[in-house]
This record gives structure tokens, C-alpha cells and sequence, in this order.
């Protein structure tokens, strides 16, 4: 990471992932959670639903969408976020290619 200091504030420049500049264990994981969360909630206003009718379209609870609906995604899997977005219409792909590193890593690509 690079470091300035200006005018008595030290500036880092961001890895490109919060949770990991953070210190976050599974940051990774944080960062796809946090991704598919907003685009759960994008979905859920391109589709104008209220979250009683997201609820229902994803099958989970109205209590459950509000949670989401703030950004509280740490009681949701990777797995159930995705779900989520199938049933409101998204396809998710996974792709899995050989890492350039001893140790792969998550990231989340969205399409535009």
C-alpha cells in the first residue's frame, strides 16, 4: 500500500477491498457477501418491489430482507445471497481457473 501524508493526514491508498485494509478475517468472503447483497437490494428496486414482495420472490422472511436492505449480511451465505438473486431473476456464474499464486483467491465480478 502506498502512504502520503497531507497536511497532517496520513492517506493510504486502498487495496480495492475494505474488509481486507480493515484487517477483516475472510475478507474475501466479506467483500463477495457485501457485493451480491447490493445487488440484491439494486434488483429489488429495478423490480420496485416492497420488501414483503422480495420476501416472497426470494423466500425468506420480510424481517430478513430489512436486514439486507441496511447492509447486515453476516447471518447469509455466499450460497443464500445467490439464491436470492436467481429468484429475482439473476444468473450467477462461477468460474474456477488455476491461480497465479501458491494460494487462490474469491472475487466477485458483476456484469454491467
Amino acid at each position: 500500500m502506498k502512504k502520503r501524508i497531507v497536511e497532517d493526514l496520513e492517506l493510504v491508498q486502498s487495496s480495492g477491498n475494505v474488509f481486507a485494509d480493515l484487517d477483516l478475517p475472510q475478507a474475501d468472503k466479506l467483500k463477495i457477501k457485501s457485493g451480491l447483497t447490493i445487488e440484491i437490494n439494486k434488483a429489488i428496486q429495478r423490480l420496485q418491489l416492497t420488501q414483503s414482495e422480495a420476501a416472497k420472490r426470494m423466500g425468506i422472511s420480510q424481517p430478513k430482507v430489512s436486514a439486507l436492505v441496511r447492509g447486515e449480511f453476516s447471518n447469509f451465505s455466499e450460497r443464500k445471497l445467490m439464491d436470492c438473486l436467481n429468484r429475482l431473476g439473476y444468473d450467477i456464474e462461477i468460474k474456477v481457473k488455476p491461480a497465479a499464486a501458491a494460494t487462490g483467491h474469491l472475487m466477485l465480478a458483476l456484469a454491467c
